[in-house]
């Protein structure tokens, strides 16, 4: 699944990225790429998997990668996430592949990225999800340094409702974070990758896994989480997305872990001096080292945001509160 050695000979395929036509070696294998001379995105020769048909990769990490792909059965665009073979035959990485399928084909809403199925074919194992492939909070951050705050509330009032429905499934996702808040065609946010999550009342993992920048200090320091661990990193991911600084970062990740522990939260207003007071109570609050001083659940974290949101609005348009 990686860009094989050149070759001279040649083949043209369209970018589904760009669309421009980019020419790429002959000799790649199954799943093998190359990359548009347009725009840089990988671009392969489409490739079957069961009814599917993989068209273009979407994203890679160190155990699968992410494709764009068809669903000849039902004539309609899926994206398929395909284990990297060498994990196939390992027991461990396969119960926690099958597992991150079954959490997140439970949830059912709006902005949590759904799972149609989950098969294998010919040794290949993958997950059948819906297409989020316009980008994700991450690249939005790079791109622009700073995400306007308008923007950023919506997107922690859409989690704050998909991470209630996780809450009441029973669950913890336990890595919130810019890199998994996929956008659609329609520029619908969507929380993805259920693979470090966990059952409220499963305990803790041996251990601690999780994003330095966004984890949540009971984590770290008492080996302790709940459905406020989550609502802390959505906090820190907001903090990231409205200030273009991480909350917490040193050279080493024990030592940036151990800031959110030990070190006191410089408020996002304090950084970025533009963004309204409204908001940077709420990302200060949610993100309170003890758990306890959190908001008491998403649905009470909503209602801070949006009424941050409404002010913001109202101010914006030059609109007035109360009576004239």
């Amino acid at each position: 699944m990686s860009s094989p050695p050149p070759s001279r000979a040649m083949q043209r395929v369209p970018c589904e990225r760009c669309g421009a036509s980019t020419f790429i070696p002959s000799n790649l294998g199954v799943f093998q790429y190359g990359n548009c001379h347009e725009c840089g995105h990988a671009v392969m020769t489409p490739v079957k998997l069961d009814q599917f048909e993989l068209r273009a990769v979407c994203g890679s990490g160190g155990m699968a990668t992410v494709y764009r792909a068809h669903d000849e059965t039902l004539d309609r665009d899926v994206a398929v996430k395909l284990m990297q073979p060498e994990f196939a035959n390992n027991a461990d990485y396969m119960a926690g592949f099958f597992k991150e399928a079954r959490y997140q084909a439970s949830l059912n809403h709006t902005n949590i990225v759904q799972v149609y199925n989950y098969g294998q074919f010919k040794g290949y194992k993958y997950l059948v999800m819906e297409v989020a492939d316009q980008g994700d909070l991450e690249s939005r951050i790079k791109k622009h340094g700073r995400v306007d705050e308008l923007l950023v509330l919506d997107v922690g009032i859409k989690m704050c409702s998909a991470l209630d429905l996780v809450q009441k499934k029973g669950l913890i996702h336990l890595d919130l974070k810019p890199d998994n808040i996929l956008y659609n065609i329609d520029e619908e946010p969507k929380l993805t990758d259920f693979g470090i999550a966990r059952k409220e009342d499963e305990g803790r993992a041996s251990e601690l896994h999780g994003t330095p920048f966004y984890i949540a200090p009971e984590r770290v320091a008492l080996g302790k989480q709940d459905f406020r661990s989550d609502m802390y990193s959505l906090a820190a991911t907001m903090y990231h997305a409205l200030t273009g600084q991480v909350p917490f970062d040193a050279p080493s990740v024990e030592d940036t872990v151990w800031m959110h522990v030990k070190t006191r939260l410089t408020p996002p207003r304090k950084i970025a001096g533009d963004i309204s007071k409204d908001t940077d109570g709420a990302i200060v609050r949610a993100m309170s080292k003890d758990p306890e001083k959190r908001f008491k659940s998403f649905d009470e974290m909503t209602m801070a945001l949006e009424a941050s949101r409404s002010e913001l609005l109202q101010k914006r348009s030059g609109v007035k509160r109360g009576w004239f």
